[in-house]
């Protein structure tokens, strides 16, 4: 699949080289994987021509069209469990600039969510992405690692019938081992909605 320009914004120039998408600006920030949501701002890039889309291009297909150390910022919302994750986030920290932040949304793998869509290929946990920084206590497993996991936090439905949810969430929250001790203990009852996360290159 050849990636597409679908439009430009006046602030943003692109063109499209046989082996890379340049940019004649100062480093933009990606919306990957953006579908309709569509922000100002961002390139947003997807796999389908929506309205909106800056460039159309199918993640799966590696390298990504964007030279080394290409953004500042890249946003994935509700992204991560649909594709291979390691070759992903590899890619990911490949076009991030140095200081560069992935900010990520993910589906936590107590909500049904997280199983009911057929696409989705992994379950994720609160510890799912220490194994991607310089921290990780299996540094050998890959050949990048971001600098830090700068924030993360689980998230409950907010609905009234269910009103232990805010209180629940406060108190995971306080604490990364508490978050640990949830998903580790019959606290999984008590299903969470999804992770967001912001991991600093």
């Amino acid at each position: 699949m050849k990636s597409q320009i679908c439009h430009s914004e006046p602030d943003l120039h692109f063109s499209l080289q046989p082996s890379a998408f340049s940019l004649s600006v100062p480093l933009p920030k990606l919306n990957l994987g953006c579908g309709h949501d569509i922000r100002a701002g961002y390139l947003n890039l997807d796999a389908a021509p929506l309205p909106g889309v800056d460039l159309v291009h199918d993640i799966h297909h590696r390298p990504w069209p964007f030279p080394d150390a290409t953004f500042r910022e890249v946003l994935c919302q509700s992204i991560l469990e649909h594709v291979d994750l390691v070759p992903t986030l590899r890619e990911i920290h490949r076009v991030l600039q140095p200081g560069g932040r992935l900010r990520l949304t993910v589906p936590h793998f107590t909500s049904v969510y997280a199983f009911q869509d057929p696409t989705h290929r992994n379950l994720i946990t609160c510890g799912t992405f220490d194994f991607f920084t310089r921290h990780s206590h299996r540094p050998y497993y890959f050949d990048f690692a971001f600098h830090e996991i700068e924030s993360l936090r689980l998230h409950f439905g907010r609905r009234r019938l269910f009103w232990w949810n805010p209180l629940l969430e406060r108190w995971v929250n306080a604490h990364p081992g508490r978050r640990a001790l949830y998903e580790t203990s019959p606290l999984r009852l008590f299903p969470a909605s999804h992770i967001t996360a912001i991991l600093k290159k």
